[in-house]
């Protein structure tokens, strides 16, 4: 009876495990593979782990009391893990676990430790006592993913040395080569993917392909994809501690530097924004002597750090000042038209697709950097007529009677305000979909309560998505400047949200804006 027992307990327990364990994986490898965040991200989210919790309760009371009802009571729970974390993995779809080498590295190395307990357990301890300890076992795994990466860091960090050096080698291999590297809190995938359509009219030009901005996906795009013929390495450079730019710097020693923007972007990881400013301006203490450093001149966290850089400092801007200065002509649903004066006083008008007047200062950016590098004014205006949208920034999506307009990348105080500022020019109903935004540290709060005061000048109607904590201030932001409660509606899920605002019954053409799309760790 106790064999059939345990294998009762044994073929419900493998799915439950498989299930569990790729989910805490999955949200390890969205935490970075960094314990700090993941011992965050659990202190937040350790509802999400309570029937792990009721595991090891169970476990332990199963080992010293080998009843059959203990039993039964542990094949229920392991049919409730079976179904919780299945549950998980159906919701948790906007990205996907990958098994990337490093992740299988880190389950051979954590079911090898769990097995290693097992079969201490199966020779210490009574053959009876094995369902207790297969729970105990299960009950571990929102934590031993990082104990199996703190075994794994010296192998990590020999496999990382050798990808960096390698893709040094590489990088020095192709004779002449430019690197420009860009950063700031927001901004700079539009600026890298802008600065590419300008520049390869005239060079060969290598960019870090999608959001790949940490030092791994830097000599990812470096060891496959840069090749003799590349004449200019668009480095795209993100960051949530101090040191993280330098530490990208150090591989590929950046010629020329862009800083988009500071502001108020990872201050959980960052603490404040004296730690944001002295971590963007990294990049520009790795320039070299004669480097060029392209700075907007718009924004006054830059300003007030740029005084120390003066030698080195190209401003674009869309005031009228020194280096690159822009005006707008106008701007419509249909795109925006602007012009660009140069510090020799050459000056163009350009037309482009992008909407709303806030893209024009990343574009500035990007002309100021492609004309600098020899590219007249005159003869980048088919180029910056050919600037696509970069895809989740504000990008238009048509349906009929009805448009989405997809920024979902965009979380951020400034470009969240400038998005419903630009839904304020459509003639239509305008429809605000958003969950709010995160990572602002104890400022958090503050900034989606603001946001919630933009939307409700500029919204027709409000639709708020997911939970509380973040979509609450944006309601009582939205309340307080006079929006109607009537258009404001909260809902758990995107679908459920987007299923409403399609519904709604305005007259004209609707226009759905999709602020922020928060990860599955959220």
């Amino acid at each position: 009876m106790l064999i059939v027992r345990l294998i009762i307990t044994a073929i419900l327990f493998i799915p439950a495990f498989l299930l569990a364990l790729r989910y805490n994986i999955h949200m390890f490898q969205l935490n970075g593979y960094k314990n700090n965040e993941q011992r965050s991200w659990l202190k937040k989210n350790m509802r999400k782990q309570w029937i792990l919790i009721f595991s090891f309760v169970l476990g332990m009371v199963r080992i010293f009391f080998p009843l059959l009802a203990l039993d039964i009571l542990i094949w229920i729970t392991l049919w409730l893990v079976y179904l919780v974390f299945r549950a998980h993995k159906r919701l948790n779809t906007k990205k996907k676990l990958v098994y990337t080498a490093r992740v299988k590295r880190l389950i051979t190395t954590l079911v090898t430790v769990l097995a290693i307990g097992l079969a201490a357990a199966c020779i210490f301890l009574d053959f009876e006592c094995i369902p207790g300890v297969l729970m105990v076992i299960l009950s571990t795994l929102f934590w031993m993913n990082m104990m199996a990466n703190l075994i794994n860091r010296p192998i990590e960090k020999e496999i990382n040395r050798h990808y960096i050096n390698d893709a040094k080698r590489k990088l020095k291999s192709v004779d002449g080569i430019k690197v420009i590297g860009i950063t700031g809190s927001y901004g700079k995938t539009s600026v890298k993917f802008y600065l590419q359509t300008l520049l390869q009219s005239k060079y060969s030009v290598l960019v870090t392909p999608e959001s790949y901005n940490t030092p791994m996906g830097v000599v990812k795009t470096l060891r496959g994809s840069l090749k003799p013929t590349h004449e200019i390495f668009v480095c795209e450079m993100g960051a949530r501690y101090v040191g993280d730019i330098k530490e990208i710097c150090d591989i590929v020693h950046p010629d020329m530097g862009v800083i988009t923007s500071i502001g108020p972007q990872h201050l959980e990881t960052f603490g404040d924004m004296a730690h944001i400013q002295s971590t963007k301006f990294e990049l520009a203490d790795a320039l070299p002597s004669g480097g060029k450093l392209f700075l907007n001149g718009d924004n006054d966290y830059i300003q007030e750090k740029a005084v120390n850089y003066k030698d080195k400092v190209f401003y674009y801007s869309e005031k009228k000042g020194e280096g690159y200065t822009s005006e707008l002509v106008s701007v419509s649903e249909y795109g925006t038209e602007f012009t660009v004066t140069a510090p020799d006083g050459e000056k163009e008008t350009f037309r482009m697709r992008l909407i709303g007047a806030h893209n024009i200062i990343n574009v500035v950016g990007a002309i100021s950097v492609a004309n600098t590098l020899g590219i007249a004014l005159k003869d980048l205006i088919v180029p910056v007529r050919r600037i696509q949208p970069v895809e989740h920034r504000m990008q238009m999506r048509p349906h009929g009677e009805v448009t989405i307009i997809d920024d979902a990348y965009n979380s951020n105080p400034v470009g969240s305000k400038a998005a419903v500022e630009t839904l304020k020019m459509f003639d239509g109903s305008r429809i605000l979909v958003t969950p709010g935004m995160v990572e602002l540290g104890s400022r958090e709060e503050e900034f989606n309560y603001k946001f919630g005061t933009y939307a409700a000048d500029c919204c027709d109607h409000i639709v708020l998505v997911g939970k509380e904590d973040h979509t609450a201030p944006i309601r009582k932001g939205a309340l307080d400047a006079g929006f109607p409660e009537a258009k404001l509606k909260s809902f758990p899920k995107l679908e459920e949200a987007l299923e409403y605002a399609y519904k709604i019954k305005d007259e004209g053409h609707k226009y759905i804006l999709l602020e922020n799309d928060l990860p599955d760790n959220y």
